[in-house]
This record gives structure tokens, C-alpha cells and sequence, in this order.
């Protein structure tokens, strides 16, 4: 939303300036200002044409994300009885052991989708959070759990199947 709004501060910036530019053309102010009022509205335009490539990027790799979860449990609803079974007893065991860490709800979500590979900055697109806060929370997860970081937190997990 913040870069939606300077993407749009920059657009009006840049026609105020062009409009001022015209103006000022007309009433025969001096090159030098019209020049360096050309130069904002140049400069306006490729910092909000910029952004706004920006954002539709972003925009495409969050829906991007989205899908690959929804293939992914779609992937994951055509498996046998038996290893839905075995996953989701899997899964409550990992729950289990998040309640144990006493790890918050958001924290709870946070952990798992570090378990699923997720990077900070997917995990917090998918969850429409700012990244910092996804780190923040990791770094929660880790002190409560009493584990040094993500591959520590993953090990945890795959250790029992280890042995």
C-alpha cells in the first residue's frame, strides 16, 4: 500500500510539473527553470514508472506463490489414505511440539512455513506481512525453541526420522 501511494505522489508531482512546465513556456520564464522543472517531471515519471514495475512484479510472484501452495495441497489430495494419515499425524506431532515452545499462533504459522521451505520474503507476502516482522518472529521461534536458526529448527523435526 506505501508503494502505491509514492507511486502515486510521484504521477501527480510529474503532472503538476508538466503542467507548470507548459505554463511557464508560455509566459516565457527563463530556460534554466524550465529546464530543471523538465528534469523533476523526468525524474518523477521513471521513479513512479520504476515502482509501479515494481509493484506488478511483486504482485505476479505473490500470486506466483499463492498458486504453487494451492498446487501443492492439490498435489497432496491425491495421496494414499495411509500417507494422509501419516502426514497428518506428522503434523500434529509439529504442532505438538510448537504448543510445547509455547509459540503464538502467528509464530506456529511462521514455523511451519519455514519447515516448508519458504523464505522470509515469501513467507511474509504469503501471510501479508512486512518481512522484518517475519524475522522478528523467526527469531522468536528460534530463542523459544532454544535452537540456532532454520536449518537447527528443520533438523529438530527430521531427526526422529533419522534413526
Amino acid at each position: 500500500m506505501r508503494d502505491k501511494s509514492i507511486a502515486i505522489i510521484l504521477l501527480i508531482i510529474m503532472f503538476l510539473n508538466f503542467f507548470d512546465v507548459l505554463t511557464d513556456i508560455a509566459l516565457g520564464v527563463p530556460l534554466w527553470h524550465i529546464f530543471s522543472e523538465s528534469l523533476i517531471v523526468l525524474i518523477s515519471g521513471i521513479g513512479a514508472y520504476f515502482l509501479i514495475n515494481d509493484i506488478r512484479t511483486r504482485t505476479a510472484d505473490i500470486s506466483r506463490l499463492k498458486q504453487a501452495i494451492v498446487d501443492y495441497d492439490d498435489k497432496f489430495s491425491h495421496i494414499s489414505e495411509e500417507m494422509k494419515n501419516a502426514r497428518h499425524q506428522y503434523s500434529n506431532v509439529i504442532h505438538k511440539q510448537f504448543l510445547k515452545w509455547s509459540l503464538t499462533p502467528s509464530e506456529q504459522e511462521v514455523a511451519m512455513l519455514m519447515l516448508k521451505g519458504l523464505s522470509f520474503k515469501e513467507i511474509s507476502a504469503v501471510r501479508n506481512t512486512k518481512e522484518k516482522t517475519v524475522r522478528q518472529q523467526a527469531s522468536t521461534i528460534y530463542h523459544k525453541s532454544n535452537l540456532e536458526g532454520r536449518h537447527e529448527l528443520a533438523a529438530w523435526f527430521l531427526e526422529d526420522f533419522m534413526r
